[in-house]
């Protein structure tokens, strides 16, 4: 599928936000850069209803979409909600549809700081809000919630954190070490710059497996769960699931939001003291870790939960572990939409 995975006619509509030339953490400046995001739900006259869903890695605006629906906490009839694509999605300025100088593997470094200035810049420019009622996400999402939470804390009245940490743990970036490295292993990967996404397919199903083996949790395939979500055998889940998750993915684009979430530290606001940064954190904050989460695990959350003021805390177990917010299973759907009506309705 290649590029055509990152086109309307795959994704569903979506809008397009100009940001005119852009300036990175890095120093380099993107001309004509652009913030891909959907909405559902109308704005209402006090400005006062939005909630702002970022998404996770291998994500787009369109993932989150399965969060929302009317008579669910995310009620369109309700809120007004902003789904905004990172940069690196493919739909948002990307490697994939960047032109030169700045395509393929000469897209410069991007950081969640990057992808949160430039959310302002829609929220305030485009839709003129001041006041956000939330900000929810999950992993990247999650990390991408607290960058919202400490850089504009006059802004985020609430904030729901779903399986991620204010800075990514060093067992987390060796997985993502892990990851990129089979993604680059692949000889068609050529450095960056291959001609079509689709050759680097054995760089990409050596990459699947990696989340094959991490996402979920050693429960999922001591117990069998895979049989629940409807797998008859476990490499339907690994082979057939995992791989055709990230099969149609452009490579550089993985690479790209996998160095921001590498990267991930909100204390990079306040000269590296984390209990300054997430002091500034006003919101009416909660946590939520996954049970079983290789990637953020619950002991995890802790240390950042500390030092928020009148933070919330509580695990949602699930043998899906990292993976639970995708709602492969009934209770998971039920466990994480009771979550986020807790948010909303604080």
């Amino acid at each position: 599928m290649g590029a055509d995975y990152y086109t309307a006619e795959v994704q569903g509509p979506y809008e397009r936000f100009e940001l005119g030339s852009y300036t990175l953490d890095s120093g380099a400046t993107l001309p004509e850069a652009r913030l891909a995001y959907r909405t559902h739900g109308s704005l209402n006259a006090a400005k006062d209803n939005a909630v702002l869903v970022p998404h996770m890695y291998s994500g787009t605006s369109a993932s989150m979409q399965g969060l929302i629906g009317e008579g669910r906490a995310l009620d369109p009839s309700r809120y007004f909600i902003i789904l905004p694509d990172q940069f690196g999605s493919g739909l948002s300025s990307s490697p994939s549809n960047t032109p030169a100088p700045f395509d393929r593997g000469h897209f410069p470094a991007v950081t969640i700081a990057d992808d949160v200035r430039a959310q302002h810049r829609l929220v305030t420019e485009q839709f003129g809000i001041t006041s956000l009622h939330a900000v929810v996400g999950w992993s990247m999402g999650g990390q991408q919630t607290y960058e919202w939470a400490v850089r504009h804390p006059e802004m985020v009245a609430r904030a729901a954190v779903f399986a991620a940490t204010a800075k990514t743990p060093v067992q987390n970036q060796l997985f993502i070490d892990v990851h990129s490295e089979l993604l680059r292993s692949d000889p068609a990967f050529a450095d960056g710059f291959y001609t079509d996404s689709d050759d680097v397919h054995l760089g990409l199903s050596r990459h699947a497996m990696t989340f094959s083996m991490m996402s979920t949790t050693y429960g999922f395939f001591r117990d069998e769960v895979w049989r629940r979500i409807g797998f008859a055998a476990v490499e339907e889940f690994t082979l057939g699931f995992m791989r055709g998750h990230f099969q149609p993915m452009d490579p550089n684009n993985l690479l790209r939001q996998a160095a921001k979430w590498r990267d991930a530290d909100v204390s990079l606001q306040t000269g590296g003291d984390m209990r300054a940064a997430l002091g500034r954190i006003t919101a009416r904050f909660y946590v939520f870790p996954f049970g079983g989460d290789l990637f953020f695990p619950p002991e995890d959350h802790e240390p950042d939960v500390a030092m928020i003021r009148g933070a919330r805390l509580r695990v949602i177990d699930s043998p899906v572990g990292h993976f639970t917010m995708f709602g492969l299973l009934p209770e998971d759907v039920a466990a994480i939409d009771d979550a986020l009506a807790e948010v909303l309705k604080s």
